[in-house]
Formats: C-alpha cells, structure tokens, sequence
C-alpha cells in the first residue's frame, strides 16, 4: 500500500511543482508587476522635496501644501486591505491593470494640476489607484516563483519596497532641480504605460482558489473601513502640526477613529462576506509577521524619515548632498535582500532576521552618537548598517508571515501585511517628528540653564565670540548682541542633536522589546521535490 502511494505522491508534487525556471513571459510579466511597484511607492515621497516648489507655483501655505502628500497616503492605505475583495470581484488581471492605468492618467493629471484643490484630488485618485500595487505584486512574487526560489521573489520585491522610501527624496531632488515639480508626476505615465502593457499581456489570471470570488457587497464594512482609516491616517499625518489632542479637529478624528475600527472589526468577524478577512489572522505566522511588519516600518520610514532632516537641519547639507548620503544604504539593501533571498530557504527566517535585529541595534546606536562635528565617513559606515540590516529583516519576515499561507488567504494576508507596515511607518514618522519638537524644547531648557550669565565659562565663550564680531567691524553693541545670538544657537544645535539622539534609542528599545517574537518566525512547509 504505501510502496504504491509514493509514486503517485511524487507525480502529484511534480505536478504541481513549477519549473525552477521562469519562462521570458514571466520574467516579462515581473517587470511590469515590479515596475508599478516601485513607481507606488516613490510617489509616497518623491513629493516631499518639491513641496517649497509646490506652494510658490500654487500660492499654498506649509499647512495647506502638505494635504498633497497626506491626501495620497490616506487614499492608499484604504485600499490596501480591500485589495482581496477587489481582485476578487472583479478578477486579478483585470484590477491590477485597471490600477496602474488610474495610478498613470492621474499622475499625468497631477502634473496639469493649475490649482492646489485640483492637485489634491488627482492625488487622491492616484492613491486610490496605487493602493492595490503593493499587495497584489507580493502576491503575485508568491505564487510566480516555485518554492525553492520564494526567497528570491521576496527579495525582488523587498528591493521595490525598501528602495522607493530611500531614493524617493534623492529623485525627486534632481529632478525638481533639473526641471520643474510637475515632471516628479510626469516620468509616471511612459513607465505606468510600459507596466500596463507587460501586466495585460503577460499577467494571468490565478488558480481559482487564489482569489476568493465575492457574493455580494459588504458595504457597511466599506463605509466603517473608509471612515476608520481615512480618520486614523489624518490624525496620524496632521496630528504634530496640529499639536495632537491640543486641536479640536484632531480629537474629533481620534473618536471617529477608534469607533469606526472597533465597529468594523465586530461587524468584519460577524459578516459572511466581509470586505478584509480579518479571520485569516488565525494563521501566527500571519499575526507575528503582522507585528513586525509595523515594527520594520517604524525602523525603515522613520529611519529614512530622520536621516535628512539631521543633514540638512543640524550639519546643513543641501537635499542632493542628503540624498547622496542615503544612497549608500539602498544599495546595500539590494545587495543584502538577493543574498538573502538565497539563504532564508537553507538556513530558516528566524536566524536570518535575529541576524538583522543583532545588525540594526548597534547600528541605531551608532546613529544615536552622531554630533555636529560628525564627518561624512561617521554617517556612512551606520547607512551601510541599516542597508545590510533592512536586507536581513524584510526578506524573511515576508517569506515567514506569507508563504505559510493557503492559496485562497494568500493576498488577503498580502493586504493586511502591507497595511500593517505602512502604518507602522506612518506613525513613526508622526512620533518621531513630535519627539524632535518636544525633545529639542526640552534639551534647550536642560542646556540653557547651564548657560547662565552669572557664570565665568559662559562670560568667556560671550567675551570670545563679541571679540571675534567686533575684529569683523561690529561695534561692541552689535557685536555683544551677535554673540548672544551665535551662543543660543550653538544651544538649539545641541538640543536638536540631543533630539535626534533620543528618536534614534527609541526605535532600538523597540526592535530589542519585541526580539522575544522572533522564535515565533516558523520555516514554512517547502514542498517536496520530484
């Protein structure tokens, strides 16, 4: 009996067994899939650096112009986990397609963009149609590649996903520099054209059990999760400038927050066809991976997130300079994630990302010693670190939390992971931005009462610097009020170093917190070989 069951065991997994090689469609096919990707989430921050840009051509205000990139976030992370549902009611191929083609005509339209109103909705547009590219290319990197090679796949994306952040302010830099802001939005279209093309010709549709057809519409879920996100994100996004719980409006969003999530949630695990599964959090792997995607995020967005502002604010580098700085540290990434990708199904996901946590921790504390007289060569060695060490976290945290997954779970967990990553880094941009507020004031009162004018030290540095004002041809009045002035900023530089100093320990006390969880990272089944 079981002499006679194994061959036919063997056949069924040579069956299903893909070739360890992609043919050329799909290698096609993975071009345009990756190649949406990345336009998705370099538009996330392409835009930051062309804002100044923005308000002069649009005649906005700092607070009005920043809605052009809250718009596009809160727009994208609505879609994310309603990715499942869409694929499903209307089919992969079709929504996929149809999502770049919305992605690239509202680019364009962004660029046309005469007003800050029009500009705001055309991002809102664009992040709508950008919001499926994530989850639906790590979906289709699962299933395109045959077991034995997800880690590469993993790897590939993971190069989309983990570069945009990095190389988005450098490319929007250059090219704002070179041309004008509109051109951030118009190098879209030929590339979005190029991804359409390659996705509609060469991207198939699923396995039937991939995508879960849908029987109706849930449209409570929709409005609850429409409303739940869109105020979460605004608070999380408008929350520091608006001074958190100090505004009405941002009280106002909280409440609508909490009780549209709650609401969705109990409504999502009473409903026979919800609109995000959340059941399929029943799978650890799932949930783990969940956890440590807000986690990764926090380490990647707000890493990238701090970097230029302590160039340009505390060592004043100009963006390109600040760009250039983060460059090494995308491409170590790259390199790291294909290595990687090789190891994760020889070695086991867990091993290999308490080998990044190990990497990233001293490299946080590294970062955390920068001062003001720090040299290119003190900032690059720790860029290398967080490059090597992003390498090391995303590849497997993928493969643990996604390849364990039944087929028809498969881009519902995709959802949900990215989701939970992207507002992992949304929040920590938002509290690392209010502790660099908080922090500097802090440190700047810490620091000023040693400053005092009663004491010699500070009358000496006072005497110095009036005697160095007044060599420049200051009278000793000016000459005295400059130095009080060079004094009380060298202070505020210190506080902002301080400042950085303490972001930079928070996101290491929360990588070592939650290194407990890494055990919990199983290898996952790898099918057997024929």
């Amino acid at each position: 009996m079981s002499a006679s069951a194994e061959p036919l065991t063997g056949a069924r997994s040579a069956a299903a067994d893909p070739p360890s090689r992609l043919s050329l469609a799909q290698r096609l096919m993975l071009v345009g899939v990756m190649l949406a990707t990345v336009l998705e989430i370099l538009d996330t921050s392409i835009v930051n650096v062309a804002l100044p840009s923005m308000m002069g051509n649009l005649g906005a205000t700092v607070d009005e112009i920043s809605w052009v990139v809250t718009s596009y976030i809160i727009a994208n992370v609505i879609v994310i986990p309603m990715t499942s549902w869409l694929a499903g009611r209307f089919g992969r191929r079709r929504y996929f397609v149809t999502s770049i083609a919305i992605f690239t005509a509202a680019s364009f339209l962004c660029g046309l963009a005469s007003s800050l109103p029009e500009l705001v909705l055309f991002r809102v547009i664009q992040g709508l149609g950008g919001g499926a590219l994530l989850s639906m290319a790590q979906s289709i990197m699962m299933e395109t590649f045959p077991p034995q090679r997800q880690g590469t796949g993993q790897a590939i994306f993971g190069m989309g996903a983990a570069l945009g952040p990095s190389l988005g302010p450098t490319l929007g830099g250059w090219i704002t520099n070179q041309w004008s802001w509109p051109w951030i939005f118009y190098v879209n279209v030929p590339l979005g054209i190029v991804s359409g093309l390659l996705c509609w010709n060469y991207l198939h549709e699923p396995p039937a059990p991939s995508v879960r057809r849908t029987q109706g519409v849930d449209w409570a879920g929709i409005v609850l999760l429409v409303v739940g996100v869109g105020a979460l994100q605004t608070v999380i996004e408008r929350g520091n400038r608006l001074d958190w719980f100090d505004s009405r409006l941002i009280t106002t969003f909280a409440a609508l927050a909490a009780s549209s999530l709650a609401l969705f949630i109990w409504h999502e695990l009473r409903v026979a066809h919800p609109i995000v599964d959340l059941r399929v959090l029943r799978h650890r792997a799932l949930a783990v991976g969940c956890v440590y995607g807000a986690l990764v995020g926090v380490g990647l967005y707000g890493s990238v997130f701090l970097f230029p502002l302590f160039t340009q604010q505390v060592l004043h580098w100009n963006s390109w300079q600040s760009g250039l700085g983060i460059a090494p540290s995308a491409l170590m990434t790259a390199i790291t994630m294909m290595l990687v990708g090789r190891l994760v199904w020889r070695i086991g996901p867990a091993p290999l990302f308490a080998v990044g946590v190990v990497i990233f921790v001293p490299t946080l504390y590294a970062m955390s010693h920068w001062t003001l007289q720090s040299s290119r060569l003190d900032l690059f060695w720790p860029q290398i670190g967080r490059g090597i060490a992003m390498g090391f976290l995303f590849v497997p945290l993928s493969m643990s939390a996604l390849r364990a997954l039944p087929p028809s779970d498969m881009l519902q967990g995709a959802g949900l992971f990215n989701l939970f990553r992207q507002t992992g880094g949304s929040i920590g941009i938002a509290v690392l931005a209010t502790l660099i507020d908080h922090r500097s004031v802090l440190h700047h009162a810490y620091l000023s009462e040693s400053v005092s004018p009663f004491s010699a030290a500070t009358q000496e540095r006072l005497a110095a610097l009036a005697s160095g004002f007044a060599a420049r041809g200051l009278d000793a009045t000016r000459a005295l009020d400059a130095a009080r002035h060079a004094l009380d900023g060298s202070v505020a530089a210190q506080s902002a170093v301080l400042a950085f100093r303490d972001c930079y320990l928070v996101i290491l006390v929360l990588f070592v917190l939650l290194s407990p969880l890494i055990p919990l990272m199983r290898r996952p089944n790898i099918p057997a070989r024929p």
